[in-house]
């Protein structure tokens, strides 16, 4: 027999929500990143601390390397929006050189997750560019702007 009464369909609405938020939760938990300050490399689950950036959460191995960031964002801002791409908090909308539509078949490497890029010249410059300079010409605060967004809740 179905129940017509209200309150178990919200009660139930609630534990379907709830039981799909915490499966979310588990996959973001399992994935690996890496410190943006520190580079050590941990799963979120194993994070010692974390603070709210960008409508998303940043993961750091200890609260020591929290309390550097939080007192110095922007020396860690292309370190800490790769950590929301590949923790998938963010996702990529366009090239994050040109603004054009990316195409998966120009595409680079970063952290073993792969980013696109509208044509083979964009391509050619990130693959050129090594370290911390590739870091801060695909996620500094001008190409996270122009190619990525926080992945709402």
């Amino acid at each position: 027999m179905r129940s017509s009464n209200p309150v178990f369909c919200v009660l139930l609405a609630v534990a379907a929500l709830t039981s799909f938020a915490n499966a979310a939760d588990d996959t973001l938990a399992t994935k690996k990143c890496k410190c943006p300050v520190a580079g050590t490399e941990f799963t979120v689950g194993d994070a010692a601390a974390s603070t709210q950036y960008k409508d998303a959460k940043v993961y750091f191995c200890c609260p020591g390397c929290m309390k550097r960031f939080v007192a110095d964002q922007k020396k860690f801002e292309a370190k800490a929006n790769l950590q929301l791409f590949v923790t998938g908090q963010a996702k990529q909308v366009h090239c994050p050189i040109a603004g054009r539509d990316a195409n998966p078949d120009q595409s680079v490497t970063v952290d073993n997750h792969k980013v696109a890029f509208c044509c083979g010249g964009c391509k050619g410059k990130a693959a050129a560019a090594e370290g911390d300079a590739q870091l801060e010409m695909l996620f500094g605060e001008k190409a996270f702007k122009t190619g990525f967004e926080i992945v709402k809740k």
